[in-house]
């Protein structure tokens, strides 16, 4: 790959690029783009402004404008173009890609500039420290412990909208940290495990200042302010504007009706829609009412709508009614729904509201516009559409990933609302998330976790609401999460196609629908439809359980005096439905031959019975012995396998037991040599009478 730097080709470097896989340096396209007509110069006030600037993302980018990550995502999942394959596409080990060792340092991100670092992020921090070396400096920039770049004890990561380890677990960092030339980003040992840079390169000839400590009064002020915006969520970042003028309409929905709400003359903008809606309080009859209502916006008298989505989901609250603020959507105490995404236009703006609840209901709209502040040739348009599995990629070896968005044209991707219906519990997003750009065959983006994608961090089931990502609903079997791409918005020239891992097929229950925001120019290609309201209302139906017949299910199984056991817990079997008894198992993860843990079961009837057990297999597990009341019985059972699986059921033998209480009793007595431990997994046993 050709480097294109100051208008000269030079030589690949020997080393990988980003942490995305691909070389840092500028794509052979961006050689052949036209020039930029005139340079820009950005103070850091200026990126600072771009962290709740949402009117900045409806400008279409310029030629050579790049946004990416530098991640720790496993590096054996790669692209082979000699075959056109891709590799190991769902390798999962996120924590510890790197670019390269030098000495005892790890070579975390490398990247050419101009550009700016937006955020940065990790699941697990430690006292190693973390050095970002910029325009070839040979004194690091910023050399802290990871730790210090979250816990607000450095200036200037000490703002508590922009530096926080409060969204579940996630370390988060959203102080801008610009460079003009380059950024070398290496870690010391103990750094930690799991890291994202979020970044822009910006087009050749950007002026901006290179990040150094201390900064300058002016720019700690400009911090400030950020961070008082950001701790303002609800209210419009933008404040208000010259000529803005806001109408208000209270209208009723007949049912299966689609109404306009108003029609607006351009060119200018709408910069806020607000609805307040009659809203059912059952939760289920709420969540499927915001499904059945729908926001439609036309803009310049195109036949198709850009603006297509179930009314809960498009202001970021599918599943329900839950209050939450970010900073460009959320739902208020008081009930009213709120955008302020920028919406220019150049001829017309049709905003329209559907009703396909069967019943009337009653909202009352207030929509926000304002005159333009550059010439609408200048502006992309808004697009948000819903689709629930539309466009999924067809290769077989691309079969995990779940398109969040393919369009085609230029533009910006600003984020993205995800409704998952997980009725069986457990995690359900391990998977990367992964941005393809221009035609990119390897993605610029490629992330280590769909937590860590949403600002979060270990699959927690926490709720949790911040200005730039939240996870305001987990609740029986239903989550909804939101990530808003401002700053790092990812600028496209002539296609993006986004895109999430998702391990878990629909067959185990888990369904995801999303709706996608982005900019666009006009006459590009949005491919998304209007979804009829039989496929985006009550899609969520909880699948049958499988359950064996009068068993004792693991998973119930307690210490008889109700303690704490370590390493005892229930597994959701997510990967194998239907195969396991309630699509769970009890697993015991002992650390050494010899340990033992006793369980109680509770005999309906006292009497003699034959002792069935359905154990559960896999690679790290060891060689069990099953005693009742003190006495073995059975031979001890190998529980390795090469690959997690249920057992066939095997009769251990004959036990007398009393009514109420008696004691399981598990002992690790050996591991196969083939076996990576010694762990435990039992499905069920079943008491059969003995005849």
């Amino acid at each position: 790959m050709n480097r294109f730097i100051s208008g000269k080709y030079c030589k690949p470097l020997t080393i990988r690029g980003h942490a995305c896989g691909v070389f840092v340096a500028l794509a052979v396209l961006t050689a052949f783009r036209p020039a930029v007509v005139s340079a820009e110069t950005l103070t850091y006030k200026d990126l600072v402004g771009r962290l709740t600037n949402l009117d900045h993302l409806a400008v279409l980018p310029e030629s050579g404008e790049k946004g990416a990550l530098a991640s720790s995502y496993d590096r054996a999942s790669r692209y082979d173009a000699a075959t056109d394959q891709y590799i190991k596409w769902d390798a999962n080990n996120d924590g510890s890609g790197i670019i390269r060792e030098e000495g005892d340092m790890s070579v975390l991100a490398e990247m050419q500039g101009p550009g700016c670092i937006w955020r940065t992020w990790s699941a697990t921090v430690g006292s190693g420290h973390v050095k970002i070396y910029l325009d070839g400096q040979e004194v690091p920039a910023i050399d802290l412990p990871f730790g210090g770049y979250f816990d607000r004890s450095n200036e200037p990561f000490t703002r508590p909208s922009l530096v926080y380890k409060t969204a579940a677990n996630g370390f988060n960092n959203y102080t801008p940290i610009p460079f003009q030339k380059s950024c070398k980003i290496v870690a010391e040992p103990n750094w930690g495990k799991y890291f994202h840079f979020n970044y822009t390169t910006f087009p050749m000839g950007t002026v901006v200042p290179t990040f150094k400590l201390p900064l300058a009064a002016e720019d700690l002020a400009a911090l400030d302010a950020a961070d008082r915006v950001m701790a303002q969520c609800g209210q419009d970042p933008a404040g208000v504007r010259p000529g803005q003028k806001t109408e208000s309409k209270s209208l009723t929905v007949s049912a299966d009706q689609q109404v306009a709400v108003i029609k607006l003359d351009g060119p200018q903008a709408i910069t806020g829609l607000k609805v307040r809606v009659d809203l059912p309080t059952e939760a289920e009859q709420q969540r499927t009412l915001l499904a059945q209502l729908t926001v439609r916006i036309a803009w310049d008298d195109d036949a198709l709508p850009s603006v297509w989505s179930p009314l809960g989901d498009f202001f970021g609250s599918a599943a329900g009614a839950h209050p939450f603020a970010t900073l460009p959507v959320g739902l208020s105490p008081d009930g009213t729904f709120y955008s302020y995404w920028y919406m220019p236009f150049g001829k017309s703006a049709h905003v329209e509201v559907g009703n396909d609840s069967g019943q009337p209901v009653a909202m009352k709209w207030e929509v926000t516009h304002a005159p333009l502040d550059k010439p609408v040739k200048q502006f992309g348009r808004f697009h948000a559409k819903w689709h629930r599995d539309a466009f999924l990629p067809k290769r077989e070896d691309r079969k995990i990933d779940w398109t969040l968005l393919t369009t085609e044209g230029r533009g910006r991707f600003i984020g993205t609302q995800l409704h998952v219906w997980n009725p069986r519990g457990g995690w359900w997003g391990e998977g990367d998330e992964k941005f393809f750009v221009d035609g990119e065959k390897f993605p610029s983006t490629f992330g280590t976790g769909s937590e860590d994608y949403f600002g979060f961090a270990w699959s927690s089931a926490r709720t949790f609401v911040q200005p730039l990502h939240s996870q305001p609903v987990c609740d029986r079997g239903h989550v909804s999460v939101n990530r808003w791409h401002i700053a790092d918005n990812v600028p496209f020239e002539t296609s993006f196609e986004g895109a999430l891992e998702k391990y878990f097929v629909n067959e185990k229950g888990t369904l995801y629908a999303a709706v996608a925001f982005w900019y666009l120019s006009s006459g590009g290609k949005d491919p998304y439809a209007v979804t009829p309201v039989s496929a985006r209302a009550e899609w969520w139906v909880r699948p049958e359980i499988y359950r064996e017949e009068g068993v004792i299910e693991g998973e119930s199984l307690t210490h008889p005096f109700h303690k704490a056991i370590p390493g005892l817990s229930a597994m959701d079997t997510w990967s194998s439905p239907k195969i396991w008894s309630g699509d769970a198992c009890l697993v015991w993860k002992a650390k050494n031959i010899g340990e033992k843990i006793n369980l109680e079961i509770h005999p309906e009837a006292a009497g003699k019975y034959i002792l069935r057990a359905r154990f559960t297999k896999g690679l790290d597990y060891g060689v069990c012995q099953l005693s009742v009341a003190g006495q073995k019985i059975g031979s001890p059972a190998d529980l390795f396998a090469k690959q997690l699986t249920a057992a066939d059921p095997v009769d251990l033998g004959t036990v007398d037991l009393p009514a109420g209480d008696a004691v399981l009793t598990v002992e690790v007595t050996g591991k196969n040599e083939l076996s990576n431990g010694c762990v435990f997994g039992l499905d069920y046993i079943k008491l059969v009478p003995a005849l």
